[in-house]
């Protein structure tokens, strides 16, 4: 930067100034004057959006009619509230401490918040008042509740900065279906669709939501802190599907289906990118089903995944499962500092080959995951964890393990080790017949690696702690396993054509590993160095970086 030079003034700058001084005297007053002060960004905001605006006007719902009494049917007066603040370019509707019952469908609108005090609740029904599912021509491609959206207690389409907040509760109240409903029964709390910079949280809690407590489709710019979702008698948490830049932190999901999903389907008529997602610090459970999943529905690709920090207390499917079951690529999705308990299935990636998705999709992969601190206790009847690529192009592939401590629950005897059955089109932990490894099966799953992991039984197990059944290559450095006294050998390796390597590996009691290879070639050296260099560019990519995508 140069240093500043001074420089006199001339005759003519000095007559020019005294000019602009007697025609403009308001101007040079006002800029004279300090610049406005503006308020900082509303809490209610997105966080991606950078804008200063003064803060937003706020909408007493008991202002518009609302009774809070827990009988009256406060619908009308919340949608003249929400209509209000969108007619004044936006604004903060306000549900102060009581009841309010909807029994119809409320209708969101774009720059509107809903903020629910402590102690207030709005309250589904059993009236038979909410909107009828609309049509959806695209319905053939998922499931009835994926397909139909107007169905909810509160629906929105193509809005932007939205929010719902507070230390309140919206609760379906028992009144909303798990399964199809007919007209005039709601599925879902929240429903909203293509929508553009959306903040849930800030303490709020969304109660017996049916089928889904939220569901989201085709959105972008999604922020929640501190959300509370308890689905544990009903069914979803929470569904995002096709959807890219979320941020979930802090949040608390209790379901009884699945807790937290990310899906992409075709219920928008078209096949839509996801990505760009971190989730981290938060609790997840899954009474029946799956805790952190990817999929069933999977039709547009996935990039781009951070999870971290994230505690999960029960599953009876998958803990982190991920199934690309439609033709999508899923890639590039990280894992770290996760810790499992009591689930059937504690690590699950599948490729399938159900193809329900327009388009004519083909078959998909999974490449690029990483799981680093990953610590789970397993619960019978048991799945072991599982990597099942299809045949061909569609391997699984670039899989990498540091870190990974497995206690799984055993207790079976010896049997075949032959490949299990597999339904092709069927995404639960149950479509594969009972793997022939208490511990890893692998099956057509090429550059996986595992260093400093591990796998133990809580009850003797007369099968093998691994096996991998075709791909390659497979690495396992500084690999512990529990021995089952039953047992052909530690390590099994059927066809693995890419080669594998055992390096400073043993068993539980510090004995040598006893190793299976047939068909399979033992090759180390070089693949040791490579598994390492990429350990290494791992590292440095995502691990120094835990605050996710940026």
């Amino acid at each position: 930067m140069r240093p500043y030079m001074k420089r006199r003034p001339t005759l003519v700058g000095l007559l020019l100034a005294g000019l602009l001084a007697l025609v403009q005297p308001a101007t040079a007053t006002a800029l004279a004057q300090p610049a406005t002060t503006f308020a900082a960004p509303s809490a209610t905001l997105p966080a991606y959006k950078t804008q200063l605006r003064p803060t937003a006007p706020e909408f007493n719902v008991k202002d518009y009619g609302a009774k809070g009494n827990g009988s009256a049917n406060d619908s009308p007066a919340v949608d003249k509230a929400i209509s209000a603040a969108n007619a004044a370019g936006g604004g903060t509707v306000r549900f102060p401490s009581g009841t309010y019952k909807s029994q119809n469908t409320l209708y969101m609108r774009s720059n509107v918040t809903l903020q629910l005090d402590s102690g207030a609740t709005l309250k589904g029904s059993n009236a038979g008042k909410y909107e009828a599912p609309e049509p959806n021509p695209y319905d053939q491609y998922q499931d009835y509740g994926h397909s139909h959206f107007h169905n909810a207690m509160i629906y929105g389409d193509r809005l932007t900065d939205i929010g719902f907040t507070g230390a309140g509760v919206i609760d379906g109240g028992g009144n909303l279906i798990t399964g199809n409903p007919k007209s005039g029964q709601a599925d879902k709390i929240l429903s909203l669709t293509r929508c553009d910079g959306l903040t849930l949280g800030g303490g709020i809690t969304l109660r017996r939501g049916g089928h889904f407590a939220a569901l989201v489709n085709g959105c972008t710019h999604v922020t929640s802190d501190h959300l509370t979702i308890d689905t544990a008698s009903d069914r979803d948490g929470w569904n995002i599907i096709s959807t890219t830049h979320v941020t979930v932190t802090n949040a608390t999901i209790a379901a009884n289906d699945d807790a937290l999903v990310f899906k992409s389907d075709y219920a928008l008529g078209a096949k839509l990118m996801n990505g760009h997602v971190s989730v981290h610090d938060s609790k997840l459970s899954a009474r029946c089903c799956n805790a952190l999943m990817f999929g069933s529905e999977t039709c547009g690709d996935f990039t781009d995944y951070q999870f971290q920090g994230i505690t999960i207390n029960g599953a009876d499917k998958s803990g982190l499962g991920m199934v690309s079951m439609d033709g999508a690529d899923i890639s590039d999705v990280h894992y770290r500092d996760i810790t499992m308990t009591d689930v059937h299935s504690p690590i699950m990636l599948k490729t399938g080959t159900r193809k329900r998705c327009g388009s004519s999709p083909g078959v998909g992969h999974i490449s690029g995951i990483t799981y680093d601190n990953v610590t789970a206790t397993g619960n019978s009847p048991s799945f072991s964890p599982t990597l099942w690529g299809e045949s061909g192009t569609h391997h699984i592939d670039g899989v990498t393990f540091t870190h990974v401590h497995l206690t799984l629950p055993g207790g079976n005897g010896a049997m075949s080790t032959a490949l299990p059955s597999n339904n092709a089109t069927d995404y639960n932990p149950n479509s594969i017949g009972t793997r022939p490894a208490y511990g890893w099966y692998l099956h057509n799953a090429d550059h996986v690696t595992f260093t400093d992991s591990s796998v133990r039984f809580a009850a003797a197990d007369g099968r093998p702690a691994v096996i991998a059944n075709g791909g390659g290559p497979v690495t396992f450095t500084r690999f512990t396993v529990q021995r089952g006294d039953k047992s052909p050998y530690d390590l099994g390796f059927q066809n693995v054509t890419g080669g594998y390597c055992v390096a400073d590996s043993k068993n539980t009691d510090g004995g040598a590993l006893r190793i299976s290879g047939t068909g399979s070639t033992q090759s180390c050296g070089a693949r040791e160095a490579v598994a390492g260099a990429a350990r290494a560019a791992h590292h440095a990519a995502h691990l120094d970086h835990p605050e996710g995508p940026v």
